[in-house]
């Protein structure tokens, strides 16, 4: 079962991370942390873990729809090709 740990809302809403937790997670002065709001409470989650399972989520989502890495990348540059085009009347016309 999880050890709870206690910390107390400081004045302007700031709340310690236990240093015991910072150490287990790698957290250090200046990283980022995610508050993720849940039917239980208040989930605060390293920044990289979110990012990481969002991107896993994402890729998941692209394989059901039988989206490939290639699939993504020739989109990617036809869209910035047309965003050249549009905005800067830039084509890859080769005369």
């Amino acid at each position: 079962m999880a050890q709870i740990k206690l910390s107390a809302v400081q004045a302007k809403g700031q709340v310690t991370i236990p240093a015991e937790i910072r150490r287990r997670l790698g957290l250090k002065t200046g990283d980022l942390v995610a508050f993720i709001e849940t039917e239980q409470g208040v989930l605060i989650s390293p920044r990289q873990i979110v990012a990481t399972e969002a991107l896993d989520e994402i890729g998941e989502a692209l394989r059901e729809k039988g989206i490939t890495k290639e699939d993504l990348m020739a989109s990617g540059r036809q869209i910035r090709g047309d965003l050249l085009e549009e905005l800067y009347g830039l084509t890859d016309d080769v005369d």
